[in-house]
């Protein structure tokens, strides 16, 4: 199972990279909307320092959405979710591996981005750290989620608006834990509680959400 499972990491990996168009828009994406917010409210640096927690996270949120429209579309047009299927290894596994290999290579990009955009909002340095860490616990839950709405509408040609409309309420808690633990940062308080909010969340979505993607992919490939 190791063995296997390493190499459809490695599969997972090298697709990704021929297909450089899905790694890089979503990260143009979360840039244009973080760099073009303070030219509509103005260069007013208190303000843009206030809205800043919300708007990184609103704008890493959609960002992870955009990346989760194709998961798995490739592997349902050539076939290999059906050989996934008719594998004796266990899907849950198999899905996991997959969402996993897709949040390291695009996610962590985007959480190593986002101290850049942050400053960018005069966001104060002491608050990056409580950024990437509510980022690093946040988008994994985020991508996860995602692959849930992902699984279910992988057969239909124009699946990206139900994707975003199944999944978008579910992304809610993590957008206020996320937000609201860099807003506490920024307000000088301690953002543990919310930091310990979202790994609980990670590890809820971690045990839970590869059963959920399996089901979702029985029921689209018809199995």
């Amino acid at each position: 199972m190791t063995g296997f499972v390493r190499s459809l990491v490695l599969r997972e990996a090298r697709l990704l990279f021929r297909r450089p168009a899905e790694l890089v828009n979503p990260l143009i994406f979360f840039a244009l909307v973080v760099a073009l917010f303070p030219l509509a409210v103005g260069p007013q640096a208190e303000l843009l320092r206030e809205l800043s927690p919300g708007l990184i996270w609103v704008a890493a949120l959609l960002a992870v959405l955009l990346s989760l429209d194709g998961l798995f579309r490739s592997d349902y047009e050539d076939g290999s979710l059906e050989q996934w299927m008719l594998s004796p290894r266990p899907l849950a596994v198999l899905v996991l591996a997959k969402v996993l290999t897709h949040w390291v290579i695009s996610g962590l990009a985007l959480v190593l981005l986002s101290p850049v955009l942050a400053l960018m909002l005069g966001l104060p340095s002491q608050c990056l750290g409580t950024l990437i860490l509510s980022l690093l616990l946040g988008t994994p839950t985020l991508s996860l989620l995602g692959a849930i709405g992902a699984a279910l509408t992988v057969g239909l040609r124009r699946g990206g608006l139900l994707l975003a409309l199944l999944i978008l309420p579910l992304y809610i808690p993590v957008l206020i834990l996320g937000s609201g633990a860099l807003q506490a940062s920024l307000q000088g308080m301690s953002s543990s509680g919310q930091l310990l909010w979202l790994g609980s969340l990670a590890v809820l979505t971690l045990t839970l959400s590869p059963f959920a993607i399996s089901a979702g992919l029985r029921i689209s490939v018809g199995e």
